[in-house]
């Protein structure tokens, strides 16, 4: 990423969207899943919190998952 930021950063900056303007399109979860956790699932997009890392705070792993089946 061009501006440093930490891994917390960037959740927080995720979680804020999902429970705002891109609520019912993005979700949040710190929970443990699998994808079988996310059949029927209607968000475009599921942001899984701790399956991402940060190497660095100019280096960052997202995960988000979705379920191609939906819809």
């Amino acid at each position: 990423i061009e501006k440093s930021a930490t891994y917390e950063d960037i959740k927080a900056v995720i979680k804020e969207a999902a429970n705002g303007e891109l609520k019912g399109i993005l979700s949040y979860t710190e929970d443990e899943i699998v994808s079988t956790d996310l059949i029927g699932d209607n968000n475009s997009s599921i942001f899984d919190a701790k399956a991402g890392i940060s190497l660095n705070d100019n280096f960052v792993k997202l995960v988000s998952w979705y379920d191609n089946e939906w819809g």
